[in-house]
């Protein structure tokens, strides 16, 4: 579990726990991140390819495989404002040029070190499943181009990865959260900035990549993009008070 400190990833890792998984969670700061303690926390900057090499080298030393890997590190969202200037949603030509380097580097190729690091391990058992966190803006504008750029390369990595992982018994798909309440959100939605009456939990992920898992059917979604919300609906999953999340669609982003 990549990223895992905060947001997405941190309830990815507490809604595998929850399922059962021993967890390796990643993160810059994970140590200091709210996990149980059964999560075995390891440091790292996948910016680093020494530190992401690291972290597979102790999950192999561990001796247990690896069923799973979820890709949910991610970049660029950091310095939104800029000499007193919001630049998230500002054009392209004056994106400063460090979010391009966190979103396709500690995010899209992140994923694709890790991905190669897992099924160097993965084709040795002939199964296992990577999950890319993904999201509508590789589909529309969502902020600025920068952002849909990166979660398209995501989608096309997935369905190319899944060409060659399928022989092998490993599916990859791309995962699509609908409105979750990270620490973030949660925090924006207090000034009134999002309605979360249509929300999901974080660890609603980690409950959606666990049915995944366990479905047989799994290899045939290889390369697909999922939207979470359905996929639990169809395999009967709920959130964590009971709930079924609405399946949103592009038009509600």
């Amino acid at each position: 579990m990549t990223g895992a400190s905060r947001g997405v990833g941190r309830g990815v890792a507490l809604g595998l726990v929850e399922a059962g998984f021993r967890v390796f969670a990643t993160g810059r700061s994970i140590a200091s991140a709210d996990l149980p303690g059964s999560v075995q926390r390891l440091a790292c900057d996948h910016l680093r390819d020494d530190q992401t090499a690291a972290v597979f080298e102790a999950v192999e030393a561990a001796g247990a495989g690896l069923d799973v890997l979820v890709n949910s590190a991610w970049g660029g969202y950091e310095g939104m404002v800029e000499d007193d200037e919001f630049t998230w949603p500002a054009p392209y030509w004056r994106q400063p040029m460090r979010r391009w380097s966190g979103m396709m580097n500690a995010g899209v190729r992140a994923a694709f070190v890790c991905s190669a690091h897992a099924a160097r391990i993965m084709t040795q058992a002939r199964s296992g499943l990577i999950v890319n966190i993904s999201g509508w803006a590789a589909q529309r504008r969502m902020g600025n181009a920068i952002y849909g750029i990166s979660k398209a390369a995501t989608d096309k990595m997935t369905a190319d990865l899944a060409l060659e992982l399928a022989p092998y018994g490993i599916a990859i798909v791309s995962l699509y959260p609908g409105l979750v309440r990270t620490e973030a959100v949660l925090e924006a939605a207090a000034s009134g900035a999002f309605d979360l009456t249509r929300s999901e939990s974080p660890q609603f992920i980690g409950r959606v990549v666990a049915a995944l898992h366990r479905d047989p059917n799994t290899l045939s979604r290889a390369g697909e993009v999922l939207i979470a919300a359905a996929i639990a609906s169809e395999l009967g999953v709920t959130d964590v008070d009971g709930s079924q999340p609405p399946v949103l669609t592009i038009s509600d982003f």
